[in-house]
């Protein structure tokens, strides 16, 4: 008999190592054996159904909400987004956000709903490092942002901006050059930087670094503890992905509700805000995206997308109406919360695009 180790079969099965471990400790997964201190787990065997929920039924309404500030947040549009929920009948039983970002509405249905399967992507290898480490190994991390917290609002703000300064560069460092042993570090300083930078902002030069200078907090929540620890309970059965949005077609189907939130399309020539990668999302890419969303559609996904509003700016562009002509298009009301002008911060047109 061919066995795989703990991580081979949380890679294979999309949930976290420690879930792993868990089910063999459990007995719930067959032939499952402990050589020495860890699992060797037969590479037939399948991923047990998980008891801790009933399938389609209603979490246990612990709320959780977005362990980042992330420009272009979703948590004020939830009570739109939310209306497009498919779950109620119980068909649709799986979830996938390929632009994952700050996660509002991911953190919104895994806080209602207790579903079988919930996919999430991004291509911001810090963010996606982040939110794994929150699912494998939160007590590492916790300790870690404790330390920095501690240390951190105690100090006066030449002080603050040295300290920032140096898990800046730390963190870029970091960025370019680590490999995975130190994944918890890079976690806490990304959450670190979040909670004590201007604006919240995660935004990088053409080189991929980390670029923008300390905020004004007078006694920011780095480490918050009790979210925290709620959002990794939350993500244990969760697959997570580095990745283009592309790679979420293996896992769309029929029982899938998508929600796609691309890097908005600037509204003006000078809101061109895209740098939470190093990577652009230019009108070229749009039209690739509407093409996928036709194609999940095609296998029978339920879809909403979210983008900005042309027509904001420019009354005739309608270059969304176009690529998505097939679906049903609504314009709600949204306000600008980040922004470096602060007479830009204000109310907008956004779009909301289904496929039902």
């Amino acid at each position: 008999m061919e066995y795989m180790s703990a991580r081979e079969a949380a890679d294979k099965w999309g949930i976290s190592q420690r879930r792993v471990a868990v089910l063999c400790s459990e007995n719930r997964i067959v032939n499952a054996t402990m050589v020495g201190n860890m699992w060797i787990i037969p590479t037939t065997a399948e991923k047990p159904v998980d008891a801790r929920s009933v399938r389609y039924s209603k979490s246990d309404n612990k709320k959780v909400k977005p362990f980042l500030k992330w420009a272009g947040g979703k948590g004020q549009l939830l009570y739109e987004i939310e209306k497009y929920y498919p779950f109620a009948d119980g068909k649709i039983t799986k979830y996938a956000e390929p632009f994952v970002g700050g996660g509002a509405v991911l953190f919104d249905i895994l806080s209602k709903y207790d579903l079988e399967d919930v996919y999430i992507s991004d291509i911001n290898a810090e963010l996606i490092n982040t939110y794994r480490i929150i699912r494998d190994d939160i007590d590492e991390l916790v300790a870690l942002l404790s330390v920095m917290q501690n240390e951190f609002v105690t100090m006066d703000t030449e002080h603050r901006k040295n300290y920032y300064m140096a898990k800046r560069e730390r963190f870029n460092d970091l960025k370019v050059n680590s490999n995975e042993s130190v994944n918890i570090e890079k976690a806490a300083l990304m959450i670190f930087l979040n909670k004590t930078c201007f604006n919240g902002l995660f935004r990088v030069n053409k080189k991929g670094l980390f670029n923008v200078p300390m905020g004004s907090y007078r006694n920011p929540m780095i480490c918050d503890e009790e979210n925290l620890r709620a959002v990794s309970e939350k993500l244990q059965n969760v697959k997570i992905v580095y990745g283009d949005y592309r790679e979420s077609a293996d896992f769309i189907d029929s029982d899938t509700f998508v929600y796609f939130d691309p890097p908005y399309r600037p509204i003006t020539d000078t809101a061109s805000f895209t740098a939470y990668t190093e990577n652009l999302f230019n009108d070229e890419e749009q039209i690739e995206l509407a093409g996928f969303v036709d194609d999940m559609h095609k296998k029978g996904a339920k879809i909403v997308i979210s983008n900005s509003d042309p027509k904001n700016s420019n009354t005739e562009d309608d270059f969304f109406d176009n690529i998505y002509s097939s679906h049903k298009i609504k314009r709600v009301e949204a306000t600008r919360m980040i922004n470096c002008n602060s007479e830009a911060r204000g109310k907008i047109k956004e779009l909301l695009i289904s496929n039902f």
